[in-house]
């Protein structure tokens, strides 16, 4: 009894001894991290919520990488607002239609600053028709884009992430997503898609301290509601309890928050709208 005791004690001042270095050492990685910027990479983010949540982002203190697939002036007029608040930006052309495209980018990421603490997957594109209309093309467009494309950007993210055993993931999707709409049958399925594809990986990478969830924007100002022919403008306005259109800003303002803020470390696999009320 004597000796198991004595063991005993030997093993718990061993413990006590090594607690403390253990404990600097968690500290200085703690210390390297905090001085170290987040990188948040924002796919879609040379116009309109993209460009809201990029520019956020910034304000927030991230570094933040400016996606864009067609528009490289807007995407470094964004670029430029980001370094004027502080931050760093660096802007990267490529289609997340396009899984080599998507791959190079996370490359270039990479190489440039080692790693991606915030993904968001943003991007996205429409071709509207009946069911019955639609061409082959414009569903597997949509598709590619939408969800494919939020597929290959997680997976590159997640190799990272998982690594660092740390990071967050906001995927914009869409109340059609949730309630369907007319003529939007390829829209609807991508972003349904995208939901199901948001609570597997919160699923599977909770036990690694990554976190992902989605925000489903209703209408939200932008160059499309502004096309909107007033006499079915009314209509719409009309089933959004709230009266009026979503501004950018307040589905940048949620990105944020789940993208950033420690208050947020708890909530993963959900789904939050940002509607006016629309959809309930």
């Amino acid at each position: 009894m004597q000796a198991l005791n004595a063991s005993s004690k030997l093993t718990r001042g061993v413990r006590l001894m090594s607690a403390p270095r253990l404990m600097s050492r968690r500290m200085a990685v703690s210390v390297r991290a905090a001085d170290e910027k987040p990188v948040a990479l924002v796919t879609g983010s040379s116009r309109g919520i993209g460009k809201a949540i990029a520019l956020e982002l910034a304000k927030q203190g991230s570094r933040v990488v400016v996606n864009y697939a067609g528009n490289k002036q807007a995407a470094e007029e964004v670029a430029q607002k980001v370094t004027e608040q502080g931050s760093e930006a660096m802007v990267v052309g490529a289609s997340v239609g396009k899984r080599d495209e998507i791959d190079r980018m996370f490359k270039e990421v990479t190489d440039k600053w080692g790693r991606v603490d915030v993904l968001v997957n943003n991007a996205g594109i429409t071709r509207d028709t009946l069911i019955m209309r639609m061409k082959p093309e414009q569903w597997q467009d949509v598709i590619d884009t939408n969800l494919t494309g939020v597929f290959y950007c997680t997976q590159n993210a997640l190799k990272m992430m998982g690594k660092q055993k740390s990071g967050r993931i906001v995927n914009v999707t869409s109340v059609v997503g949730l309630a369907g709409n007319a003529g939007q049958a390829n829209y609807s399925a991508s972003k349904a898609g995208v939901i199901g594809l948001t609570k597997t990986v919160a699923r599977e990478y909770s036990g690694r301290s990554i976190t992902c969830n989605a925000i489903a924007p209703g209408f939200i100002a932008s160059d499309m509601t502004a096309a909107i022919d007033k006499k079915y403008e009314e209509m719409i306005l009309k089933g959004i309890p709230l009266g009026r259109y979503g501004q950018p800003e307040e589905v940048a303002g949620l990105v944020r928050f789940l993208a950033t803020d420690p208050a947020a470390a708890y909530i993963t696999g959900q789904v939050i709208n940002v509607d006016g009320g629309m959809v309930m």
